[in-house]
């Protein structure tokens, strides 16, 4: 788990430079039967991509768009994208790279996961670009290139020290060495990926922005890139040609020091199907792990794990877990997350009574992706990727 998820407590949200623009959007024109809505707006989603995309000027602005745009739906986010002028995009699979090819058409798609044994020509053929991350997929995408000429444009991986994907400086100078190699590989982009760049003063930043700049003088024709969402937010020096950007652009916030130029982008809500009165004593949820020391009105909400509601964010007796927002109003979670429900405490809830049918908030404007995270003790990234596929999606569109 990133050292992120530390630094706030579950109540706290980043402080931001500028108060967040907010806007009246939520349920609304959905199947009567449906338990529970996401809302994304497209509209905002362009507008972040602007926003960064100007905070990183002159250097390019790509957008990362893998696990289905962070679970917001591809189909629709690249498209939107595509039209506030994005033309570079980063994804995992070369599934993945198809779908985005076909949804941006004519624009750059690199693939994160690089060339698996035997995929060359697949990713060849739909003219997507492997980040490379080892000298053996270099050999299998330069077995592709056409009589005297390179194989097509490719990028490379360096490793700075995430130790994760990325060719060591050592074995990127043997590969170098292979002249015969390197006649026959355009690589069009050099990259790595910081560790800590959630974390601006943490010194492994420095370290890794040395490094990248020592192996990218090897590659001097390539394009770099080396900051994503956080890292960009560490200054110009971190910018060189392209930044990628991906949680910042579904308006997510990971560093509370540092504020992208985001907003919000999703709305999750789910209905209440029963409100009760539990009285002194009484167990709620599975394993009844949960006593309620003095009268309580609980509301089941059809909300739960199949639907990622972080089993974590349960709250025995003594405990603080999770919490919904219902008019504006945080209410806890109580009991254990189960498969299709959660039980929430609604007794101090101002105003009526909330009422079976009602909608509540998983996330949205009063319980950001952050504090979500937070108190399932994840992170924003996970919370998103994790909504599951039985709410009824809705897209808005403000036209920005």
């Amino acid at each position: 788990m990133s050292s992120r998820t530390a630094r706030l407590s579950p109540t706290e949200t980043p402080q931001r430079e500028t108060p967040r623009r907010l806007v009246e959007w939520g349920p609304a024109n959905i199947p009567d039967a449906t338990t529970g809505v996401i809302t994304i707006d497209l509209g905002r989603i362009r507008a972040n991509w602007r926003a960064l995309a100007k905070r990183v000027a002159p250097a390019g602005c790509a957008a990362v768009v893998k696990a289905d745009a962070y679970g917001l739906g591809a189909a629709r986010v690249v498209p939107a994208l595509y039209q506030a002028g994005c033309r570079s995009f980063f994804v995992a699979t070369v599934a993945e790279a198809k779908a985005a090819l076909s949804f941006a058409p004519g624009a750059t798609v690199y693939v994160l996961d690089g060339i698996l044994p035997g995929s060359a020509a697949d990713l060849l053929a739909i003219g997507a670009r492997p980040v490379m991350t080892s000298r053996e997929e270099a050999q299998a995408w330069a077995a592709l290139a056409v009589g005297d000429g390179p194989a097509a444009p490719a990028a490379l991986q360096v490793d700075t020290g995430l130790n994760r994907l990325g060719m060591s400086e050592s074995r990127l100078d043997a590969m170098l060495g292979d002249g015969d190699l390197m006649r026959r590989l355009d690589i069009a982009l050099i990259m790595s990926h910081l560790a800590c760049a959630d974390e601006a003063a943490h010194p492994m930043n420095r370290e890794q922005l040395a490094a990248f700049k020592r192996l990218r003088a090897r590659l001097p024709k390539a394009r770099a890139s080396l900051a994503a969402s956080d890292g960009l937010m560490l200054g110009k020096e971190y910018h060189f040609d392209l930044v990628r950007p991906g949680y910042a652009i579904y308006g997510g916030q990971a560093s509370p020091r540092r504020i992208a130029p985001v907003e919000p982008v999703v709305r999750v809500s789910a209905r209440i199907l029963q409100v009760q009165e539990v009285p002194a004593g009484a167990h709620i949820g599975y394993a009844a792990s949960y006593r309620a020391a003095t009268p309580r009105r609980i509301a089941t909400v059809a909300a739960g794990y199949a639907d990622g509601v972080f089993r974590h964010a349960s709250a025995a007796s003594g405990e603080v877990g999770g919490t919904v927002s219902i008019r504006g109003q945080r209410a806890p979670l109580v009991g254990r997350v189960s498969m299709d429900l959660i039980t929430v405490d609604v007794t101090d809830i101002e105003g009526p009574v909330p009422a079976r049918g009602e909608f509540v908030d998983l996330i949205g404007p009063d319980l950001p992706l952050e504090a979500v995270g937070i108190a399932a003790r994840t992170i924003g990234y996970e919370v998103l990727t994790r909504l599951g596929p039985r709410f009824h999606r809705t897209y808005i569109d403000g036209g920005d």
